[in-house]
């Protein structure tokens, strides 16, 4: 039979690995990837080196678990926009708004999950993040125009170009950097709105 660990030995690594990775968070919004070495991540959470390498097998496995984490939290945040009552141009306008006050209140830790050069491991997770948002807008387009309110396109086609342009207006070479978020926010906004052929709602 394979070894099983004892319940409070296996609470206690779990505990120590939760310990790691919000270091790690911490690290990561500071510094972004090319901070957060197992070094850096071991003295920010107050243990040493060996430590985090009874959670994790190496810098890899570490700096996708890093990215898992984080992507997980904002997918959610997102999608929980996306769920709420209203349009399909409301709902993604919202969803819009969320992501983009997220990226803009941390814009360190925005660089690194959508654009930072990093490990092999996290390109691998970047693109599974990349496709969870394309699938959030996806739905709600096909939403939008199967109810007529947005023209006939391809949600998939048009959710991954929307997804694009929001990474680049905020994170990406050519973004502003000096713009207040006041009126990026609005401005990504109505972009998004536009460019599915829907209407700027004011109350989104």
């Amino acid at each position: 039979m394979p070894y099983r660990r004892p319940p409070a030995v296996q609470a206690r690594l779990d505990a120590r690995r939760g310990q790691v990775l919000e270091a790690a968070i911490r690290l990561l919004s500071r510094t972004g990837y090319a901070g957060c070495s197992v070094a850096a991540i071991a003295a920010e959470a107050g243990i040493s080196a060996g430590s985090v390498y009874q959670s994790f097998s190496g810098k890899s496995e570490l700096a996708a678990a890093l990215f898992r984490t984080l992507a997980a939290r904002e997918v959610e945040a997102v999608t929980a926009a996306a769920e709420r009552t209203g349009t399909a141009a409301q709902r993604v306008a919202a969803t819009v708004e969320v992501f983009a006050t997220r990226a803009l209140h941390s814009p360190r830790r925005a660089f690194a999950l959508l654009a930072e050069p990093a490990d092999p491991a996290v390109d691998t997770e970047r693109l599974v993040f990349r496709r969870a948002f394309r699938d959030v807008y996806a739905d709600l387009i096909a939403e939008g125009v199967a109810s007529g309110e947005l023209p006939p396109q391809s949600p998939e086609l048009s959710a991954a170009a929307v997804v694009g342009a929001i990474a680049e207006a905020l994170v990406g070479p050519l973004a502003d950097g000096d713009a207040a978020p006041q009126d990026v926010i609005p401005a990504l906004t109505a972009f998004t709105l536009r460019s599915l052929g829907g209407h700027v709602v004011a109350d989104a």
